[in-house]
């Protein structure tokens, strides 16, 4: 396999690059398109990968910037997953947390399929008095 040669920039993502790397992954039914700028905009913090002068993968971060965060949407373009780029999005977003991070904050995500070994290597593990719960749209 090749090496990615790449760069991690602390931004977040335009919609059409967030819109060009979620659509690769399959997540097309996952958003609505016109909530996505307002999404963005209420991000913590997001890293995205740049190869040349495309954005390969990105990672975010929401919550309440104190307690309690979220990792939200980890993804790297099919062709360049496998290669460390999802780690070194994950590596820097941990950093970034870190920096503000207290002994009792909370890093919460879903994981589905093959990622979930990858947040694993990160330290996260499933609690056994906790059970993750979502629902989707308007009650």
């Amino acid at each position: 396999m090749p090496v990615v040669e790449y760069r991690l920039e602390d931004r977040l993502p335009t919609v059409e690059e967030f819109l060009a790397v979620t659509t690769a992954v399959g997540w097309t039914d996952a958003y609505d398109p016109a909530a996505v700028p307002a999404s963005l905009a209420a991000s913590l913090h997001a890293v995205v990968a740049v190869e040349r002068d495309r954005v390969i993968g990105l990672g975010r971060l929401v919550g309440d910037g104190a307690i309690y965060y979220y990792l939200q949407d980890l993804a790297v373009v099919p062709e360049r997953q496998r290669r460390g780029v999802g780690a070194a999005i994950l590596g820097r977003l941990e950093e970034w947390i870190a920096g503000r991070a207290s002994s009792r904050t909370f890093v919460g995500l879903f994981a589905a399929g093959e990622s979930v070994g990858l947040y694993r290597r990160f330290g996260y593990a499933v609690h056994d008095d906790m059970t993750g719960m979502f629902r989707v749209g308007p009650r």
